[in-house]
């Protein structure tokens, strides 16, 4: 088949064509039926790629709003899925998405969900019908921008991401640089894993649900700081590889340094004035990093520390040296 149009318009794979009396909805934000097919549990706001007829995008589950018993039919609260569950969720898309519910067509109506890190099918689902929010809410412009922003303080905005077991010195370091920036009159805010717990996080425990939101909100502040022009150092755990790469995903080139402070466990645990990994090792903390929770290094940051450094200054200058 070949079409040809009256005027000159960019199409291509993925695009539709339609009546114009029938025209299919358009939206980024959307309710779906999905059926999980993972032995890996589903978490919402972990990302994951989606793709419908031939369109294929970056789309996170922003929400479970309930999961389907299987005696009773009937949907029953939910936090995540596992394998074989079937849940009623919103969706977020990384662009708009022409589709239509999946009563009217199955082509333009059910999609897929795969995994970013291992290429498996993960889930499949069918859409209900778009969210309203993703037609009323729309990103406002303003005359002073990032560069404005950055210009005025003479520095590149940038985020360092410390990365690294509890007790492995992020914070420690982060602190040491940041008094190294500040005399050299930058603009610096440091955003510690503790420290976010006592506001905008209190609601958050230490699950796997709760750890990757834990990390989407701190990346979203995070930009939120770097766009008005600060150089941000964030000091978290962030034990799971998928949820850095969502929080480097937010950030242009060269803005998300990540910085992995490798210190032995054993070293970290010598430090744990808490007594946090005893209590771990005694089943008294569930889901913690080292212990009984896994944390996945960084395959390839930009700068890796040792955190059991007798000479800490010299760590420190290799990240001021990165900054210069």
């Amino acid at each position: 088949m070949t079409l040809s149009f009256e005027k000159e318009i960019d199409i291509g794979r993925g695009d539709v064509l339609s009546d114009p009396d029938e025209r299919p909805e358009a939206a980024d934000q959307f309710r779906a039926v999905i059926i999980w097919m993972s032995e890996v549990k589903m978490i919402p706001e972990r990302e994951y790629i989606l793709k419908l007829a031939f369109r294929t995008t970056s789309a996170v589950i922003t929400a479970i709003r309930g999961k389907f018993s299987l005696e009773t039919l009937s949907l029953e609260p939910a936090r995540t899925l596992g394998i074989n569950e079937i849940g009623t969720c919103n969706i977020r898309a990384a662009t708009n998405l022409v589709f239509e519910p999946y009563s009217a067509s199955r082509e333009l109506g059910g999609f897929i969900l795969i995994d970013r890190a291992s290429n498996e099918t993960v889930g499949a689902g069918m859409i209900q019908y778009a969210l309203r929010r993703s037609s009323n809410v729309v990103w406002h412009s303003f005359d002073v921008d990032k560069s404005a922003r950055a210009g005025i303080k003479g520095q590149k905005p940038r985020v360092m991401w410390f990365s690294g077991l509890s007790g492995s010195g992020k914070s420690t370091i982060a602190n040491l640089v940041e008094k190294r920036l500040f005399s050299m009159n930058k603009h610096t805010y440091i955003l510690d894993g503790d420290n976010i717990r006592h506001g905008i996080n209190k609601d958050l425990g230490f699950t796997e649900e709760d750890r990757v939101e834990n990390i989407r909100r701190i990346a979203e502040i995070a930009r939120l700081m770097v766009d008005a022009g600060l150089i941000v150092l964030a000091a978290f755990i962030s034990p799971f590889r998928k949820d850095r790469e969502f929080a480097r995903s937010l950030f242009a080139d060269g803005e998300f340094i990540e910085v992995f402070v490798d210190t032995p466990i054993e070293i970290c645990e010598l430090r744990d004035v808490k007594g946090l990994y005893k209590k771990a090792r005694c089943g008294e903390i569930p889901n913690f990093t080292g212990v009984n929770s896994a944390y996945e290094r960084p395959e390839k940051p930009e700068i890796v520390l040792r955190g059991d450094e007798t000479n800490i200054e010299k760590e420190v200058e290799k990240l001021i040296n990165f900054l210069r």
